[in-house]
């Protein structure tokens, strides 16, 4: 792409110069401001923090800040594209995170795929932010190096590649579900793709009833058979999805499947196999920005069709939960996210749908319901409370 088409595209115009800055909450006008915003004034806030290490919540910005953290390595459906490349995906996500939660995220892309490295360094980072969003790091490291920061930090790791896509998703189907009168554990479930995604997928329906889950990856269906000695996240798959143990391909996967969910890439079903699956089946096509299949090649024989873009009805976006999710967090200090944080955000983006507003072309509310991140913060709020991570509890819980 040459210099003159690129000045007089729109996209490229958004960007330049970057889509996020640095502004200041106080002015400095004159000799006294500057003596309490720096020195002399300043010191004796930090010997304040010095000698009461939680006071660092009350005087600096680290109360309502977020790193978005990546190494580049698995962005969009772009792949592995590096960090400088991944700058301006993360720059977004830190203004959606100031959109739709009021939280100031900063984009930090490292540039190294060591897993100790990136643990490393995020540790090393902690004591500036409130919270860690991970993004689009490839599996299986995004397991291991969320799995070790979660446990070796007090603050909340989040990464939303796998948990922000898996609240949305269960969100939606809680919907579905509704409209097609067909209890969610009663359902066969079929995933395309084994990723951080397709993995949290599996792991938050199950935590929510879910009895009949077969996933796939490249290789075709994943069971006890196969050998996951060398990816942890497959293995756990293996023993906990799958309850008949079959095996073979997508074709002998979807056979009578109420609910297919692909999370992997362009064009791999086809309507000939959607026609195998049971009576109004649901398809959530998610890979973007090029579905599994369009939903004009199928609308005729589905019940609910859902996809990750905008162009189409029921965007599956994880930007409904993770400013949300954050805010919640935030506001309680929260020492992690956990799962009933999770399952309490996918409820509450699910009841913001209700009595008539709920049908096939809507079973998720649009991100610019400035409700929903409100509401999703609050069931966060609530749900970290009444689990024991909260640190303190606001007057307005």
């Amino acid at each position: 792409m040459n210099n003159k088409f690129i000045s007089n595209d729109d996209v490229f115009k958004f960007h330049e110069n970057g889509k996020i800055a640095i502004t200041s909450q106080s002015t400095i006008s004159n000799n006294s401001d500057l003596s309490i915003a720096y020195t002399p004034g300043v010191g004796r806030v930090s010997m304040e923090i010095y000698n009461n290490p939680d006071k660092v919540w009350d005087y600096t910005i680290r109360n309502n800040s977020v790193a978005v953290v990546s190494d580049g390595s698995a962005v969009l459906g772009l792949g592995d594209i590096g960090p400088e490349a991944a700058m301006p995906v993360m720059e977004g996500k830190a203004l959606l995170f100031k959109q739709f939660g009021h939280i100031d995220a900063w984009p930090i892309c490292i540039d190294t795929k060591d897993t100790e490295k990136i643990i490393e360094t995020v540790k090393l980072l902690a004591p500036t932010f409130g919270g860690i969003n991970l993004e689009d790091i490839s599996a299986p490291r995004c397991f291991i190096i969320e799995d070790r920061l979660r446990n070796e930090m007090c603050i909340p790791v989040f990464h939303d590649d796998q948990h922000g896509t898996a609240v949305v998703v269960l969100a939606a189907l809680i919907n579905a579900c509704k409209i097609n009168n067909k209890p969610l554990n009663e359902c066969k479930i079929v995933i395309l793709g084994a990723g951080a995604a397709g993995a949290a997928c599996a792991k938050i329906l199950m935590e929510s009833g879910a009895k009949q889950i077969i996933i796939l990856d490249r290789q075709g269906i994943i069971n006890t058979e196969r050998n996951f000695i060398a990816n942890p996240m497959k293995k756990w798959l293996s023993e906990n999805t799958n309850p008949l143990n079959i095996q073979g391909s997508i074709d002998q996967a979807l056979i009578d499947a109420d609910i297919f969910l692909g999370m992997s890439g362009p064009n791999l079903i086809t309507r000939d196999q959607i026609l195998t699956m049971s009576a109004n089946p649901i398809v959530f096509a998610l890979s973007n920005p090029d579905p599994e299949i369009l939903p004009e090649e199928i609308n005729d024989i589905v019940s609910i069709i859902a996809t990750g873009r905008s162009d189409f009805p029921n965007q599956v976006n994880n930007a409904l939960c993770f400013p949300g999710i954050f805010r919640g967090a935030l506001d309680v200090r929260a020492t992690t996210i956990n799962e009933e944080m999770k399952l309490a955000a996918a409820k509450s983006i699910a009841s913001s749908i209700s009595g008539s507003s709920l049908n096939k072309n809507c079973i998720v509310p649009n991100i610019f319901d400035s409700g929903v991140a409100e509401s999703v913060a609050k069931a966060t709020m609530h749900a970290a409370i009444i689990s024991g991570v909260a640190r303190i509890t606001p007057l307005s819980a």
